[in-house]
């Protein structure tokens, strides 16, 4: 089907679409057309990856602006969604304005009705139609990208009763839902009451095999002979071999440290691959990542990317990750060791994928888990470049025959599981439930079970009795916890349930966090660092050898700053998590006491990511925790003490550096000079000598200027002025206040 055939784009978009390239439509696009995906028709497209999912998901949000509509595009990552943005703005030129949204919880972003087309996560989605905002009930269409994620326990209820509130909100939208290929596509399309597209077809070949001895043996029963030298690795002789033929390699490992081991090894294989322009791109790519953070990570990566090769995983710093993507993407890193997590829809392909471990840790599991199927063929897909690559390649490492049996049968020639359903889940539910009465959606018992009838879980379980029993016992711990009433046969949302619904927090959290501040009068920064982070919302670190016993004795030292019991040491489980509560809160008080930001990824044992992931988490949690004081009309000195260490965790300085780290492009470590540089305050900034402010920025002009402007200073211009030589540039005492204080309390973590 030529594009010029597909009915209802906007004038000119079918002629662009052949001048960029595509000439015909590929067999899933053009059978989503036929499906009428461009007439309003709901449509699921089960299809394999770089088989051209977008272009679908394109053609049908076109088709609803043509029409007067507004589209909706839903993506489970933040970094997808501005990849997506991206991506969509390419339309600008007819007149389709494209917007992206993925924070703040608490806002309905009423600008967005000025877009064409948004782009957003579901847990923004579900945000905004808890706190109504308008423009959602005028969406026409809803691309929601890799459905098959709701299987997933974490993200995919979100995505599930989002689907299902939208169809609700607007019973004619257009529902256009892509998916990897999956065992029960046709359940996913009959919940959504949309055709389905299913295929196998790709643009390229792939070729998928296991590799044993000196060969990889392919599903057809084809060999390729890649011989592994007398000491040599078999992941890096496939690599070399890639090399070999002008391709890069994607290297799946299954922990963090194994991804930066692996990366650090390829990179003495592909620094000879690397032609001089190569190299000298890299080595910006390189200053850019070491830049990101002053870690022992960002240089370890940042020394393997100048090699040609780098490591990704979620331990990094979101720049970090970018930035190893782009250099990809621009076929300047010929190798990247990741983890599972950048098969997650990620715009990463290459000429060969490599699954080097099959089976991760699992702590339910009790052990090494294999993984899922559906998993290991998503990083399957990664393989193959359309217009780039002339073929795929995704092989699987054995080291003995019965092991290459298992690989062929458990991967190689198994279809994916089905998806299903994890609604029920005691955590999704308790906090889509009191969204759900708090939004209206539902008012009465009835109301929900007949809202929760729309859900996937209802359509796959088909147990009525199931589901009662689940929204029942939920609805008495809503009830307990003062978050709903139930009255006669009616079900409202109190005061309090709105709060936390607005929020976006986990229904018990925000009963944690009030439990917690009741009984507070004047808390410290570690006291209401420890209150978040025992909250279901944070991720807490883990107790590793030798902590118990270092943070068991923390935990009485400062017993008096906990709000809250302290549990006995014999309740094993609860105190295990009430220490597990303490590492995370101590790594937060170091953020927050300027402790430099390598010793505190060296203390924890945990990458820059994670640093940020924490502290973005704590702020959260932290400005939800002030909203809820506040709304129960606790004591005023608390209120403020929540709202000092929320700020200190955001700006992750000390107290005297709260007025200068709030302008904006200062930052902590800029702060503590221009303080001990006698600069103390926004107001200095805007009086102080301009070369004692140059001396304290180490003389950078630009920054200078940019600080002082943002300050509110009338000239901020820098010319002709000369650095202060009275103020010592090079250090600027970030290792004087490393240590200082209560840091080095978390040496032993």
């Amino acid at each position: 089907m030529n594009p010029t055939d597909v009915p209802g784009l906007p004038t000119g978009v079918p002629e662009h679409l052949v001048e960029s390239g595509i000439e015909e439509l590929y067999p899933p696009q053009a059978d989503a057309v036929d499906a009428g995906v461009t007439d309003g028709e709901s449509l699921v497209a089960s299809v394999p990856t770089a088989s051209g999912k977008t272009l679908i998901a394109e053609l049908a949000m076109l088709s609803s602006v043509e029409r007067g509509g507004t589209a909706l595009y839903v993506v489970p990552l933040r970094a997808l969604a501005s990849e997506k943005k991206a991506e969509f703005e390419r339309w600008a030129d007819f007149d389709v304005d494209v917007g992206v949204s993925t924070g703040n919880y608490e806002s309905s972003e009423e600008w967005l009705s000025s877009r064409d087309i948004v782009v957003a996560t579901s847990e923004k989605v579900d945000s905004l139609v808890r706190n109504g905002a308008p423009w959602i009930d005028d969406l026409t269409c809803v691309v929601a990208d890799e459905v098959h994620l709701v299987d997933d326990p974490n993200r995919g209820p979100t995505l599930e009763v989002t689907l299902a509130k939208l169809r609700r909100i607007n019973p004619g939208v257009q529902v256009v839902a892509l998916s990897a290929t999956v065992d029960n596509a046709d359940e996913v399309a009959d919940w959504l009451d949309a055709a389905l597209v299913r295929s196998d077809w790709r643009p390229i070949d792939l070729r998928t095999g296991v590799h044993y001895g000196d060969a990889i043996t392919f599903d057809d029963g084809e060999q390729r002979e890649v011989p592994v030298g007398a000491g040599e690795r078999p992941t890096a002789a496939l690599v070399a071999d890639t090399l070999d033929e002008g391709g890069s390699s994607l290297v799946f490992v299954n922990s963090r440290r194994n991804a930066e081991a692996a990366a650090r090894r390829l990179a003495d294989v592909t620094e000879g691959a690397l032609t001089p322009e190569e190299r000298a791109a890299l080595a910006d790519v390189a200053d850019d990542i070491a830049s990101v953070s002053d870690t022992e990570t960002s240089d370890d990566l940042a020394a393997a990317v100048r090699k040609g090769a780098a490591f990704h995983h979620a331990g990094l710093a979101a720049d970090h990750r970018s930035l190893v993507e782009d250099a990809f993407r621009d076929r300047e890193l010929k190798a990247i060791c990741a983890t599972p997590t950048l098969a997650a829809g990620v715009n990463t392909p290459s000429r060969r994928v490599i699954v080097r471990d099959w089976r991760r840790y699992d702590g339910e599991f009790g052990g090494m888990k294999p993984l899922d199927t559906l998993e290991v063929h998503q990083m399957f897909g990664r393989a193959g470049r359309p217009g780039l690559d002339p073929y795929g390649e995704a092989v699987l490492l054995a080291n003995d025959h019965d092991t290459m049996d298992e690989l062929f049968e458990r991967y190689v020639w198994a279809d994916p599981e089905p998806v299903g359903s994890k609604l029920a889940r005691e955590p999704a539910m308790r906090t889509h439930l009191l969204a759900t009465v708090a939004s209206g959606f539902a008012r009465t018992r009835e109301g929900l079970l007949d809202f929760l009838a729309g859900t996937l879980y209802a359509a796959q379980t088909g147990e009525g009795g199931r589901l009662a029993g689940v929204v029942d016992s939920t609805l008495d711990y809503l009830a307990a916890n003062d978050f709903v009433d139930r009255e006669g046969g009616e079900v409202t949302a109190t005061n309090l349930g709105h709060t936390v619904s607005r929020l976006y927090l986990d229904p018990m959290s925000a009963a944690e966090i009030v439990d917690g501040l009741r009984d507070a009068d004047d808390p410290t920064p570690l006291g209401c660092y420890h209150l978040v982070c025992r909250t279901p919302d944070m991720y807490e670190l883990y107790l590793k050898s030798g902590d118990r016993e270092a943070y068991t004795e923390l935990c009485y030292e400062r017993e008096g700053e906990f709000l809250g019991r302290v549990p006995s040491e014999f309740e094993d489980v609860r105190f295990e998590e009430w220490l597990s509560a303490l590492k995370t809160a101590k790594l937060l008080e170091d953020w927050a006491s300027e402790v430099d930001e390598d010793r505190i990824t060296e203390r924890y044992g945990v990458g820059p990511g994670d640093v940020r992931g924490k502290v973005d988490a704590a702020e959260w949690l932290l400005g939800a925790a002030e909203r809820l004081a506040t709304d129960l009309d606790l004591d005023p000195d608390c209120v403020v003490a929540v709202r000092e260490a929320k700020k200190r965790v955001q700006y992750g300085v000390r107290e005297e550096l709260l007025d200068l780290a709030g302008v904006r492009n200062v930052g902590r470590k800029r702060a503590r000079r221009l303080y001990e540089a006698g600069v103390e305050s926004r107001a200095d900034l805007r009086e102080a000598d301009k070369s004692l402010i140059l001396g304290a920025l180490r003389g950078r002009e630009r920054t200078a200027e940019r600080i002082l402007e943002n300050a509110g200073r009338r000239d901020p211009s820098m010319d002709a002025v000369s650095v202060d030589v009275d103020v010592d540039v090079e250090d600027g005492g970030d290792a004087a206040h490393d240590a200082g204080g209560q840091a080095n309390l978390g040496d032993f973590g």
